[in-house]
């Protein structure tokens, strides 16, 4: 089945009952049993959802992992990930990562034992020197969340077979449709679907898919226990979004590199990070492991002037100030106020997370209008 079609029809089979097309929501809160401990798969509703069911089905088929476990946020995804570490184990992770990812880490986490150690991997072989006796998990963000760094996955993935170390990837920037980490030796895929999976800025929800079904058991333990579960209206809307992902993700990257291509010449502009250019340092990994390019561009400038920077980023249009990405509207945004505000600035600025750095996602517009806007802003 490819991309196209599994997006539609992987997981999804019409309503039984009367051949609804569309995933009924199933707006229930606990289900009727025949008899203690008889009944038809479904008990009470944290537990499972029919609408929640095909969602996880279609989800693992975009992976093509084993099974995929939804919970109500990306950050809860990551939660029940950590959860397979014990106190006093370590997670390498992606120095340059979302400020979320972050702050769960060393405020969360570290409280419990568990041990980060922060590292750049563009460079795979500094994963296999930052590897001790502790690590027992590898985090890779790629693309990076906000520089646009790229990390060779199949790289990675073989230095910690070597060691018996897991690795999750966050595919959130690249989504299903450019990238499958699974296919290149991660044991764990975490999404935050609300970016590019829900499409749409309307629902907040993350996913874990698993390379193994007996890893399944640990993720649905913990989306039971913990309950952080998101609701069968949520699971609709995002069955509803994933249908016309590839067509928004396609558009969108076409938009991206048209704009990246435009801020590149553009005087007031320091430095553009956009893994489509041939002088990326990432850029053969990228082509080598991604199906394009990815719609996220971010943009320093010249003087690194946080006033000039705010006026730019309050002076555009069709591109809304917000946090988020991913949606069919265009976002801009300040990473060292706003996505990354909870990293220290010392630490912001060793990955060239400056003051002026504005990321852009850019979403399925008409591209002149886009660049009208941005014209505007920049002057």
């Amino acid at each position: 089945m490819k991309f196209g079609t599994k997006v539609i029809h992987a997981g999804i089979k019409p309503d039984p009952v009367s051949g609804a097309v569309m995933t009924p929501i199933y707006q229930t809160s606990t289900y009727v049993q025949e008899a203690p401990g008889v009944h038809k798969g479904y008990e009470y509703a944290r537990t499972q959802n029919p609408t929640r069911d095909a969602l996880q089905n279609n989800l693992a088929a975009l992976e093509n992992g084993a099974a995929a476990i939804c919970f109500s946020s990306g950050l809860s995804a990551m939660d029940a990930v950590i959860r397979l570490l014990n106190p006093g184990e370590e997670v390498i992770s992606t120095n340059d990562l979302y400020g979320g990812s972050y702050r769960q880490l060393v405020k969360v986490h570290a409280r419990y034992g568990i041990k980060s150690n922060f590292v750049d991997m563009t460079d795979a072989e500094n994963v296999r020197a930052a590897i001790s006796e502790d690590t027992k998990m590898i985090w890779v963000e790629t693309p990076t969340n906000p520089m646009l760094n790229i990390v060779d996955i199949e790289a990675v993935c073989k230095i910690a077979k070597e060691k018996n170390i897991l690795v999750c990837v966050d595919n959130t920037f690249a989504s299903p449709y450019l990238q499958n980490p699974i296919d290149l030796g991660a044991d764990i895929v975490l999404h935050s679907c609300t970016k590019y999976l829900g499409g749409h800025s309307d629902v907040v929800m993350g996913a874990v898919i698993v390379k193994e079904e007996s890893m399944a058991d640990h993720f649905l333990f913990i989306q039971n226990a913990v309950g952080a579960v998101p609701g069968p209206q949520d699971c609709f809307l995002m069955l509803r979004g994933i249908k016309t992902l590839h067509l928004r993700v396609q558009r969108a990257c076409e938009n991206a590199a048209k704009i990246a291509d435009w801020l590149k010449e553009h005087p007031k502009v320091n430095r553009v990070n956009y893994p489509g250019y041939a002088s990326h340092p990432g850029h053969e990994i990228a082509k080598r492991q991604m199906r394009g390019f990815g719609a996220m561009v971010s943009f320093d400038l010249k003087g690194d002037d946080y006033d000039v920077a705010k006026g730019i980023m309050t002076a555009t249009h069709y591109f809304l100030l917000a946090e988020s990405l991913g949606g069919v509207e265009s976002l801009i945004g300040h990473p060292a106020s706003m996505t990354h505000g909870s990293i220290p600035r010392e630490e912001r600025l060793k990955v060239g997370l400056t003051d002026s750095l504005i990321r852009l996602s850019v979403g399925v517009e008409d591209v002149e209008d886009l660049l009208g806007d941005l014209k505007k802003a920049l002057g």
